[in-house]
């Protein structure tokens, strides 16, 4: 009965960890009004997650868009569709890869960013001393961090998707001799803004605010030692990448499962 008894216990643990995590996105929410008073401070966390942010993300988006667009057209060309890649490239970004790819970039660059500043401060006992000075450190620390994420992954997938359309339309028109004009009509005319651009602004909203609680709540609750602090940060980018691809399945089938 020993593995029976090990098999409860860690599923006990399991789910109140789950239940902790509920509780403190709860709290969490609850700071948001106090947050917004302080606007300086969102601010200051959209400019420090989003802007430092900006190069891995146009680099990334821009290699995206050169590989998709050549890969794409080996594959159109064989049935005589190559006059589909702009749409297909677009359709590929805008609904996919610009939400999931710019959601796995944020937490590993700006997830693991928030989880290594939270916990230092915890392991500084800085968190400690604001809870003396009867300052909720949710209000003062977390919150605005939260807003900021949340603010920032929107923006930041929508420039991954531009510059991933225009890095296949250099591949695609300049270098190998699609028709530009075929190439930028066929977007026009069958990519819908609020059925395909819109769900994707939804999603990348989504997964802002999966990465963001996730990198707040690891070190927020991490142990207040260095090791603890590595710990939080490889647990961040593994809960988040898996929380943002298990949720990606999950809107791709709410939401364009109707044609």
């Amino acid at each position: 009965m020993t593995w029976l008894q090990t098999l409860g216990r860690r599923t006990l643990d399991q789910l109140a960890g789950y239940g902790h995590a509920a509780i403190f996105s709860f709290e969490l929410l609850k700071a948001l009004p106090a947050a917004l008073r302080r606007f300086g401070l969102v601010v200051q966390q959209i400019h420090a997650i989003g802007n430092r942010s900006l190069v891995i993300i146009l680099a990334s988006g821009l290699a995206v868009g050169f590989v998709l667009a050549l890969q794409m057209y080996y594959a159109l060309v064989t049935y005589g569709a190559a006059e589909s890649l702009g749409l297909i490239v677009n359709l590929a970004l805008v609904r996919e890869l610009g939400p999931v790819v710019t959601a796995l970039l944020f937490a590993g660059r700006a997830g693991t960013s928030l989880t290594a500043e939270i916990g230092l401060m915890k392991a500084g006992e800085q968190i400690a001393a604001m809870e003396l000075m009867a300052i909720d450190p949710r209000q003062r620390v977390l919150a605005p961090r939260f807003i900021g994420g949340i603010v920032a992954m929107p923006l930041l997938a929508a420039l991954f998707s531009a510059i991933g359309i225009l890095g296949a339309y250099v591949v695609a028109v300049l270098l190998i001799g699609v028709d530009a004009g075929n190439f930028w009509s066929i977007m026009q005319d069958r990519v819908d803004v609020w059925r395909d651009v819109g769900n994707g602004i939804v999603k990348s909203f989504v997964f802002g605010v999966i990465c963001t609680t996730v990198a707040l709540y690891q070190g927020y609750e991490t142990e207040a030692t260095p090791e603890g602090v590595a710990y939080a940060t490889t647990r961040t980018v593994v809960n988040a990448s898996l929380g943002v691809l298990a949720m990606d399945f999950i809107l791709t089938a709410l939401m364009f499962s109707t044609p």
